[in-house]
């Protein structure tokens, strides 16, 4: 049986010509430009041929009334989606690069290695998966139908009409966001790796940024900016990859033996590998907040980050809500500055964990956007 193609139009749309005193501002046309960083030649056995692979398709968008801000954003997406997610919401809203635009903001947009126009090699030592439709209405966008942390139930905001549809397959908005998924590799460190590498090629390229992550790629700031520390202005990640040392929620295993990372960090004192790291389980009162294993004496410093502000940013009720505070807790006590927002506490309700596309997407915008003014 066939059914109708999905159609996914991405518009970069302005419409306010005024600034806020109601005077006409000088709008030019968005000076959009792409290119690739990073990448090295490898030879394949089978074609007796070289291939490149490893390299990072970047989006280098200029804003219509001239750069108005002293850094440039690069925004880096999360697990199984690609550079498209910043650009519109599944209901064809304005995204976050809209907004982020229209602030000023110089902006990359990266598809990070191995993803979306970012080429992939087939390779039988690198196996990809991708997300199921099922996963993502659980853990994404039907989160108060399934229930499966406390906070879920709070969850309001993906855009849609019909209560009884909204997030699941079949509701058009839904269908869109699902077709816009693409596949991962399974080995974060294979894909940290690779996204270190081509993020340390894209700041030597652009010079100083604020790196912008979400969820997976909350482990690539970290990583980008322990290889790139005077390059890297402020770090904004929102519901970064954590919680540290072990999952949590879906599974308890350990994973993420650097702490924030599954790749080497630079810490001071010096350690060997990742064994060096003395931890302990700290327990937290709250019922909804799970324990979080953090260093135990000695601490080591994460050396390269101190200097560097951090803003953690985590909804009411994505399953984030549960554990970001042991990313916080764990990269405060390694010495890096971090600010912690939860949006409920700022009266903003009802949010999960892809809140880029979500109903109230602006309003979240201009939060980060003022964290970055002041900061």
């Amino acid at each position: 049986m066939l059914r109708p193609a999905i159609i996914v139009l991405l518009t970069l749309s302005y419409v306010d010509t005024s600034d806020d005193e109601g005077c006409t501002r000088n709008v030019h046309p968005i000076d959009r430009k792409y290119f690739y960083v990073g990448g090295e030649y490898v030879f394949d056995m089978a074609t007796n041929r070289s291939l490149m692979s490893g390299q990072m398709y970047v989006e280098h968008l200029s804003p219509p009334y001239g750069i108005q801000q002293p850094y440039p954003l690069v925004l880096i997406h999360g697990k199984g989606m690609t550079g498209t997610n910043w650009l519109n919401t599944p209901d064809d809203r304005p995204g976050w690069a809209v907004y982020f635009l229209e602030q000023g903001y110089e902006i990359y947009i990266v598809d990070q290695p191995a993803r979306g126009r970012s080429a992939w090699l087939p390779n039988d030592m690198i196996e990809v998966n991708m997300f199921s439709a099922e996963i993502l209405e659980e853990r994404f966008t039907a989160c108060s139908f399934y229930k499966q942390w406390p906070q879920a139930s709070e969850h309001t905001q993906w855009p849609g009409d019909n209560n009884l549809t909204k997030g699941r397959m079949g509701d058009p908005i839904f269908d869109a966001f699902y077709a816009s998924t693409v596949q991962f590799i399974v080995n974060d460190t294979i894909t940290q790796t690779m996204i270190q590498k081509a993020g340390v090629a894209l700041l030597d390229k652009i010079g100083s940024a604020i790196l912008l992550t979400h969820s997976q790629s909350g482990s690539f700031g970290w990583l980008i900016a322990d290889a790139r520390s005077h390059l890297v202005k402020a770090i904004v990640a929102i519901e970064p990859k954590g919680p540290p040392f072990q999952e949590a929620v879906f599974s308890n295993k350990s994973t993420r033996s650097w702490g924030i990372a599954d790749i080497p960090l630079t810490y001071d004192p010096a350690i060997n590998s990742s064994a060096d790291l003395l931890t302990k389980e700290v327990l937290f009162a709250h019922d909804n907040l799970t324990s979080c294993i953090l260093q135990n004496e000695p601490l080591h410093t994460l050396i390269n980050l101190i200097d560097i502000p951090v803003l953690i940013e985590t909804s009411q009720a994505s399953y984030h809500a549960t554990y970001d505070h042991c990313t916080v807790e764990f990269l405060r006590q390694a010495g890096v500055h971090v600010d912690f927002i939860r949006l409920e506490e700022l009266g903003i309700y009802g949010n999960g964990h892809m809140q880029m596309m979500e109903k109230n997407n602006l309003q979240i915008a201009e939060v980060l956007h003022q964290w970055i003014r002041k900061t």
